[in-house]
């Protein structure tokens, strides 16, 4: 009886240890996005978020018993913004990053998406060798190299425009630096014009946004060319970025993910916004 009762007693303790923990969730969890970065978060006509970061989220927030909120954040100022406590996470097609790392951590992976040159059909960029081709830079560092040098000769002395603060600027620094002239913009709507109007000859970004139906019409005269590339400077996929720390909402998201992961929400929402499946593998 005093073993049983002594059993009944740890058990109790347990309980209240890991109770608040579980408490310590709020009821509702501020989430910054950038609004800008269609299809995965954008802002509709009547100033609401939209995209396939808000339908993931609300499936999410849903396993894990929480009221998600979204709040806006101009990109270059997201990290700070997170740190600094204006909202809980960020959930704005984040790459997850070894220099990202030091400042704040991540959840799982929830997509991961190629990243690449886009050109205008009709442009001497057209027929950039490696198209149609993805490449893991971290699994085949030999391979992405080879890729990379094939692109070299016709790029030479091109003008590309990339979204400024991100992994897709940090690629085109490592491998092309002193070869093209690299323009920066504040959204890829920005770059996208200019590409247009024929003011940078490529872009270099993630291949999603890129599959937006309501863009489509803008990107008519664009076309996916060269090689695209997953991990090494790109990153490990997409996931929400968090203060250091917070131990309880890293661990509610990492379940949550797995969970829409494995009974195939993410593969559907891919699908739905993307029109090809990012799940990470």
């Amino acid at each position: 009886m005093m073993r049983l009762t002594s059993l009944a007693a740890l058990a109790a303790a347990a309980f209240l240890i890991v109770a608040p923990a579980q408490a310590a969730l709020k009821k509702t969890i501020l989430l910054g996005t950038e609004g800008a970065y269609a299809p995965w978060n954008m802002t509709d006509a009547s100033g609401k978020i939209i995209g396939f970061e808000v339908d993931l989220a609300a499936d999410l927030c849903a396993r894990m018993k929480v009221e998600c909120k979204f709040v806006a954040q101009d990109w270059d100022g997201m990290i700070p913004a997170l740190t600094a406590g204006k909202f809980d996470a960020i959930f704005a097609g984040m790459s997850i990053t070894d220099e990202r790392l030091k400042k704040i951590d991540f959840s799982l992976a929830y997509a991961n998406s190629p990243n690449g040159f886009t050109a205008l059909s009709k442009g001497p960029l057209a027929d950039l060798p490696g198209t149609g081709d993805v490449v893991n830079i971290t699994k085949e560092p030999e391979k992405a190299q080879k890729a990379i040098d094939a692109m070299k000769p016709l790029l030479k002395g091109k003008t590309v425009a990339v979204q400024g603060s991100t992994t897709n600027a940090n690629f085109i620094d490592q491998y092309f630096k002193g070869l093209v002239e690299t323009r920066e913009y504040k959204t890829i709507e920005q770059h996208d014009l200019d590409l247009s109007a024929g003011r940078v000859d490529a872009t270099f970004a993630n291949r999603a946004p890129l599959t937006d139906e309501k863009s489509k019409d803008a990107r008519k005269d664009f076309k996916l060319v060269g090689t695209y590339f997953v991990g090494g400077v790109l990153g490990r996929g997409v996931g929400a970025g968090l203060r250091k720390g917070d131990t309880e909402l890293k661990d509610a998201f990492d379940t949550a993910i797995k969970a829409a992961i494995a009974d195939g929400v993410v593969k559907k929402l891919t699908e739905k916004y993307f029109g090809f499946d990012i799940t990470p593998k």
